[in-house]
């Protein structure tokens, strides 16, 4: 009876009476309601895990046993010690003095610099102050930029991280002044950039260095406002590393720019300025002198009365010093008959490249009776001139006291 009581509704029935109580039921006083449990429904993997739960399984106990041997013996199973580490980073470590050179390879750069990979214990830095050895607002003007290998010098320490500072500017530095002695030794002709003036002369950038120009070196008659920003052709006059001195000269430059145009080269000019010993004539960037007795075979009381600053007009070159930069020039040479530079100036320069050759014949006599003489009291060195000027050995229908030189006409007088 009590089993069957209890596959209905999970009634219990007491074999003796009880009191009511809450559980009670009112139909059967003494049958007592029990509450029904719970079903608690385990997760299947508790009972029947499968391959990916054995997976995580084992890889969360392979962490686990991994974390422990960290913990407890990080060097386990290593060859290589912390000592090893040690003695192989003295071994290659290179010298971190200032001023010592080393080569890095660069890695990033920003808005102020550069980090450099010089295989050191500290990081470097290359400030873009010391990235070039001319003014740039970013580094990768210089082409400086990652994945670049270069020389660097170690210029500073800082304290704050034990970073080492670098720069690539005073190697330049050094580089320009030794190029700058090359290109004097070779005495050629740079062109140099106007970045300022003082009252004696102006500044000119030369190879990345600050050079000067005394306006006695400069063939114009600017100012140092006109030349600024302007590139001038300069030759170097003294180049000293040790007292920073760098002197340069235009002058020079523009004369050797012309030096393909020898004694007795006719030239366009421009009349600069008029002085009581002659004008100065501007051609193409050399001043020349015109001095007052070159103008004419007649005297000049006067020159403004010949010419006035701005004239076109050709002239001659007399004479051409390299060295000082100095030019002669004469329109005298050009006259047909003396006197026409005063009277007729136009004639002088539509015959002037007909003067001039005439010009330099007289001076190929010239040169051409000085080697005669000096064959006619040196009959020894076995030469004789030609008829045409040529140097060649002593013939068997010559005298041996040397040439007869009777039928040579004497050079006019100039």
């Amino acid at each position: 009876m009590a089993s069957l009581a209890q596959q209905f509704g999970g009634l219990k029935c007491p074999p003796f009476p009880a009191t009511k109580n809450k559980f009670s039921n009112s139909k059967n006083p003494h049958c007592t309601a029990l509450p029904k449990k719970r079903r608690v429904i385990a997760p299947a993997a508790a009972y029947a895990p499968n391959a990916q739960t054995r997976e995580r399984m084992k890889l969360k106990e392979m962490f686990e046993e991994a974390y422990e041997r960290c913990r407890t013996a990080p060097m386990e199973g290593v060859a290589f010690t912390i000592e090893d580490f040690h003695a192989a980073v003295d071994k290659y470590d290179f010298n971190s003095e200032i001023g010592t050179e080393v080569k890095g390879m660069v890695f990033n750069t920003d808005a102020n610099g550069a980090l450099v990979d010089i295989s050191a214990k500290s990081s470097a830095y290359l400030p873009v102050r010391e990235a070039s050895i001319h003014n740039i607002r970013h580094v990768e003007e210089a082409g400086i930029v990652p994945g670049l290998i270069e020389e660097f010098v170690i210029v500073d320490e800082n304290e704050d991280d034990d970073s080492l500072i670098l720069s690539l500017r005073s190697i330049q530095y050094d580089l320009a002044w030794e190029r700058c002695r090359q290109l004097q030794a070779e005495d050629v002709v740079v062109k140099g950039k106007v970045v300022g003036g003082n009252k004696g002369g102006v500044v000119a950038l030369v190879e990345g260095l600050r050079g000067f120009v005394p306006f006695s070196q400069i063939s114009t008659k600017s100012t140092a406002e006109e030349l600024l920003d302007k590139e001038l052709p300069l030759k170097f006059v003294e180049v000293d590393e040790e007292q920073s001195r760098l002197v340069l000269s235009n002058r020079k430059a523009m004369a050797d720019s012309q030096a393909q145009l020898g004694i007795g080269s006719v030239v366009i000019g421009t009349v600069q300025s008029l002085k009581p010993y002659g004008a100065f004539i501007d051609i193409g960037g050399i001043n020349g002198l015109l001095h007052v007795s070159q103008i004419s075979h007649d005297r000049v009381s006067d020159i403004a009365t010949v010419l006035q600053p701005g004239d076109t007009l050709k002239v001659m070159i007399l004479s051409h010093d390299r060295e000082r930069g100095r030019v002669s020039l004469s329109t005298k040479k050009l006259e047909p008959t003396p006197g026409d530079m005063i009277r007729n100036p136009e004639l002088v320069f539509e015959k002037a490249e007909e003067m001039a050759q005439t010009f330099r014949q007289r001076i190929a006599q010239a040169e051409a009776m000085a080697r005669a003489d000096m064959l006619r009291f040196q009959p020894e060195s076995g030469l004789t001139l030609s008829s045409e000027g040529i140097l060649g050995p002593l013939t068997s229908d010559l005298p041996a006291e040397g040439l007869d030189l009777s039928e040579i006409p004497p050079a006019e007088d100039e």
